[in-house]
């Protein structure tokens, strides 16, 4: 038996920009946190050799992978000839919350078939591969920051190049820095799942002929740089002034990003005392993540947002790994 997993992330600044038709013109970037929260993927050889048995939300027995209805499983499964094993996932989050879940099962679909087969991968080929497969091949209109996150994991600083390259960069602090960022963030589902492909769909289309939009998300860029440099320096309260500016331009690039719900659960959290927050995601529906910088107005902020579920986590430094190996 083999389990691979592969953590959610959490984007800080630059989301859009990994998208194709703004970087392939203009280069873009992103800063993001891996958390630890994940996607975990189990393979076991099972007795009937010629079948594939699948599970997931729904089982699948089939013979061959054209029969599979998963779409990823699918493509993935016909890349790797693999038969006669039995395949689960399980996550720790919904799928459809802001947090790269798609990307995440990818990764760690990638590393266990690569690991299964006996075939020796670093961390940049399996996010490659799985933005061919989720990009290219099933034509998904998703950008790249959740395939590299979920594959190298940690406090990362991602460069998207024009020929398509990805430099990977970490965020070096000191140790007390680390542990003050992550305590200093508080994350609420805001009880909608949401279809990032549609939201996608469309700022993919404005990014492509609107100047507006990508005036905007030229300043998601530069917001990215920023804070790359001021998290650097040890300065972690510069996350929430970013994520706030940073919400406040999303919300330009394409209809449905924010709507009533979510614009008065963020009104709770900045009012009750958050130096910063935004939606994670595409938009729609998920998390909101707001940073929040003493303890007396965490405890604030948890009242205001009481009718919320909170979702307390820690920050991954791991990225995708076989945990388990019989």
């Amino acid at each position: 038996m083999l389990i691979s997993r592969a953590p959610f992330r959490v984007s800080f600044a630059g989301g859009g920009s990994d998208i194709p038709s703004f970087y392939e013109k203009y280069g873009g970037c992103v800063l993001s946190t891996s958390i630890r929260k994940y996607c975990y993927i189990a393979l076991n050889p099972q007795f009937y050799k010629d079948e594939i048995t699948l599970k997931y939300s729904e089982t699948e027995v089939v013979k061959s992978p054209d029969e599979i209805r998963h779409r990823i499983f699918r493509q993935v499964f016909k890349d790797f000839g693999v038969r006669g094993v039995e395949v689960t996932s399980i996550a720790d989050i919904p799928a459809g919350t802001g947090l790269g879940s798609s990307s995440s099962f990818t990764v760690a679909l990638l590393r266990l078939l690569y690991t299964y087969i006996g075939k020796p991968v670093s961390a940049y080929k399996v996010a490659k591969r799985a933005c061919e497969i989720e990009i290219n091949e099933l034509g998904n209109p998703i950008g790249k920051q959740d395939q590299f996150a979920a594959s190298f994991g940690g406090l990362k600083y991602y460069e998207f190049c024009p020929d398509g390259f990805v430099k990977v960069e970490p965020i070096v602090m000191h140790r007390d820095s680390y542990s003050e960022l992550e305590h200093s963030l508080l994350m609420f589902y805001t009880g909608k799942l949401h279809d990032a492909n549609a939201i996608l769909a469309k700022e993919t289309a404005s990014l492509a002929t609107e100047s507006d939009k990508i005036e905007a998300t030229k300043k998601l860029c530069e917001l990215a740089r920023e804070l790359r440099f001021e998290l650097q320096g040890n300065n972690v309260y510069a996350v929430g002034p970013a994520l706030l500016k940073g919400w406040e331009i999303k919300k330009s690039l394409a209809n449905g990003i924010s709507n009533p719900l979510i614009d008065e659960a963020f009104a709770r959290g900045m009012n009750a005392g958050a130096s910063g927050g935004k939606l994670l995601g595409a938009g729609g529906g998920g998390f909101l993540l707001f940073q929040v910088k003493d303890d007396a107005t965490r405890k604030a902020v948890r009242e205001a947002m009481k009718d919320y579920i909170e979702m307390k986590f820690e920050l991954d430094q791991a990225g995708c790994s076989i945990i388990f190996m019989e």
